[in-house]
């Protein structure tokens, strides 16, 4: 679905840093975020392209934690300053290639959409704000390019309408994201569950774009099946800025992305059995069936005379009815294992 990517069981998951808006406007903090993602070992960084003109009129309100994080003042003063030009989107382009990370970004609006077409991403994320955006996500899906499309804020019934709007242009190639559209979101409100939802209901591949503050969710949510796990990234929490402080610094992000990989590595291939690093276990752990007192030859084996002790050096417990009855041809001493061959 995704070039270098593959969505499935046994499969890892697509890690994003989700760097947005933290370069504060400035093109030398995009790169080193991008520098300390790949030294996390993130799959892609990810940006945010907009022109606030077209993204928020000019008296849009803030929403609370932005007012929080950046001050009173409205929504377009803000974004403003966190633009990115043409020129940097090339550059951070080739910047992510030179690192091999991927680069994409989240569009908030039809020319943002163009500008991202000239770089040709291998992706397109839509914002949960844009999930009943119906005409861009057909501008989007037009383009016949994977979409991953977060759900914060949304019912079933609008992730539904969007889906339909996106397969009607003719693309089936979308993830959906759980989100929960609070910066930060309290444990109580992440709703976990809700991904498993929205996997059983629409027949897709399936991630989470987490707001917590910790590490522990989105490592929770990979165990259950995410197959994309979106996280914000900042240099530093105290830095001025509306996402900073719900974002992970490098070594949180690190940490976050080290336990996700081990959590995948315990997945397995789903096949019950011995594993061979058990095998010296299995030995010393399982029991065999021994000579619970001295044992004459011509003797019958019965419980009264057999029981059940380590190491599995002789005949398992399993068959222990193949051997009630039998006669010892020999004598047995105490501890010493009932084989087939000292009975008969």
């Amino acid at each position: 679905m995704i070039e270098g990517m593959e969505f499935g069981y046994e499969k890892s998951c697509l890690i994003i840093a989700e760097a947005g808006v933290n370069h504060n406007g400035d093109i030398n903090i995009a790169k080193e975020l991008v520098d300390s993602a790949v030294k996390t070992g993130a799959n892609a960084v990810k940006f945010q392209t907009f022109k606030a003109e077209n993204l928020v009129t000019k008296k849009a309100p803030k929403a609370d934690y932005q007012k929080e994080t950046t001050g009173y003042g409205n929504q377009y003063e803000m974004l403003k300053k966190l633009e990115l030009s043409y020129d940097d989107h090339v550059l951070l382009k080739k910047y992510c290639a030179d690192k091999g990370v991927m680069f994409i970004s989240t569009p908030f609006d039809f020319e943002s959409v163009d500008l991202l077409v000239k770089l040709d991403i291998p992706l397109y994320k839509v914002s949960s704000g844009d999930l009943t955006n119906i005409p861009l996500l057909k501008y989007i899906a037009r383009l016949d390019k994977p979409m991953i499309v977060s759900t914060g804020m949304a019912n079933l019934g609008e992730v539904e309408l969007a889906i339909e709007a996106i397969n009607k242009t003719g693309n089936d190639k979308i993830i959906l994201l759980h989100c929960t559209s609070n910066y930060p979101t309290e444990y109580e409100d992440v709703n976990l569950n809700a991904m498993i939802t929205l996997k059983n209901a629409f027949n897709l591949p399936i991630g989470y774009s987490d707001h917590t503050k910790g590490i522990e969710v989105p490592i929770a949510a990979v165990a259950m099946g995410a197959k994309v796990i979106e996280k914000h990234f900042t240099l530093d929490k105290e830095m001025d800025g509306p996402d900073h402080r719900a974002s992970l610094n490098p070594k949180e992000f690190k940490q976050m992305v080290d336990s996700i990989r081990k959590i995948e590595k315990a997945f397995g291939d789903g096949i019950k059995r011995c594993n061979n690093n058990e095998e010296s276990t299995k030995r010393v752990a399982r029991k065999s069936i021994v000579a619970k007192v001295n044992i004459e030859k011509g003797q019958i084996i019965s419980y009264e005379n057999v029981t059940f002790k380590r190491p599995a050096n002789g005949i398992s417990p399993i068959f222990i009815e193949d051997l009630i009855g039998k006669k010892a041809v020999c004598n047995i001493n105490i501890d010493d294992c009932i084989t087939f061959n000292n009975i008969r």
